[in-house]
């Protein structure tokens, strides 16, 4: 009777082990991954599950007025319909990343279809914009080590972060405000710059609600030039890891 719940004991650790180093954003445990820089004061805004309009153009409007860069990780089927907001992130001098063709949890699928998910969506981004990506972002964080050795492969490095909005279900500007800042609590208490993670679409579909996003970005960047925030793209952390 003890050996058996001693074994049972074990398995549920090995699980928990196994999911913390799948799913959780900042676990090292299955590869070096980009999370946050060293310096409180750098925040990353990356954006998620675009394009998506109107509210990606109304970012790149209001990130313009601010003259803050973003990146942002976009869905491959989503660039193939709206290649011309694809070319606006570009042109307003922004980070394009690759979130994989169609948005699968990559931690249940084949090798095949990740490095098919990957393939597609290079492709997508690559006919847009003219030039490879260089950064990638899981769905959902979810990954094991032979999808961050498919994206080293394809000369992707791999991006997480260690603060979320939680704006991809319904919600208001001021949760996601709220959210974000007890991420950027955390670490600043840990001495780490800020790797926000938003959302200017939806996996669902083109047209998804993102209007609480744009109004917690603007008032995060109100509150961030008080104090004396400097916005940097992921790729400033390209030799940074935690």
């Amino acid at each position: 009777m003890l050996a058996t719940l001693a074994t049972a004991g074990a398995v549920t650790l090995a699980a928990g082990a196994y999911t913390y180093a799948a799913m959780s954003p900042t676990s090292q445990i299955f590869g070096r991954t980009i999370i946050g820089g060293p310096d409180p004061h750098e925040f990353a805004l990356t954006y998620d599950d675009g394009p998506n309009d109107p509210y990606t153009q109304q970012l790149l409007d209001l990130l313009a007025e601010q003259n803050v860069r973003a990146t942002f990780f976009l869905i491959g089927r989503f660039v193939r319909r709206r290649p011309e907001i694809v070319r606006a992130i570009q042109k307003a001098g922004h980070l394009i990343g690759n979130h994989t063709m169609t948005h699968p949890v990559l931690l249940f699928q084949s090798h095949r279809r990740v490095q098919d998910e990957l393939k597609a969506c290079n492709a997508a981004l690559e006919d847009v914009l003219g030039h490879p990506v260089r950064y990638f972002r899981p769905p959902h964080g979810a990954r094991r080590p032979d999808v961050l050795r498919a994206a080293r492969e394809l000369g992707l490095t791999s991006v997480l972060w260690n603060a979320m909005g939680y704006d991809w279900r319904p919600t208001t500007p001021e949760a996601v405000l709220a959210n974000l800042q007890k991420g950027i609590r955390r670490n600043r208490k840990r001495g780490r710059g800020s790797n926000l993670l938003l959302h200017d679409g939806g996996q669902a579909g083109i047209g998804q609600d993102r209007r609480h996003t744009v109004l917690a970005t603007a008032s995060l960047l109100r509150s961030a030039r008080d104090a004396g925030i400097r916005f940097v793209t992921v790729d400033a952390w390209a030799q940074t890891t935690d």
